[in-house]
């Protein structure tokens, strides 16, 4: 469970990232709360909101998991849920920004 809720906590934490940057430059930008989900855009405050959430969340998992003070599998972990959200988020804001419904 220790290994499972890193990577959560890794996840949340580089989900936060683009919406905080999002909100705090008076940016639209999508949420899970948008029409249609993911795809359509969010005001910037609720992208605020949204990312501020991300990372209070990460955070306290952090704080109740422990920060790994070596690099093992526990850091492996953390580090792995971080790249496989940025990953994602990656392409798929890549596509969405892309899309006519982005620019419609």
């Amino acid at each position: 469970m220790h290994y499972i809720a890193l990577l959560l906590t890794g996840a949340l934490l580089c989900n936060c990232i683009p919406h905080l940057a999002s909100g705090l430059r008076g940016e639209w930008f999508p949420t899970p709360f948008a029409t249609p989900r993911g795809i359509g855009r969010s005001s910037p405050l609720l992208n605020f909101i949204w990312g501020a959430a991300n990372g209070v969340a990460g955070g306290l998992l952090l704080a109740h998991q422990g920060m790994p003070a070596a690099i093992g599998p526990a850091s492996l972990c953390l580090l792995l849920g971080f790249l496989a959200m940025g990953g994602y988020l990656s392409r798929h804001f890549g596509k969405v920004r892309l899309s006519p419904q982005w620019h419609g």
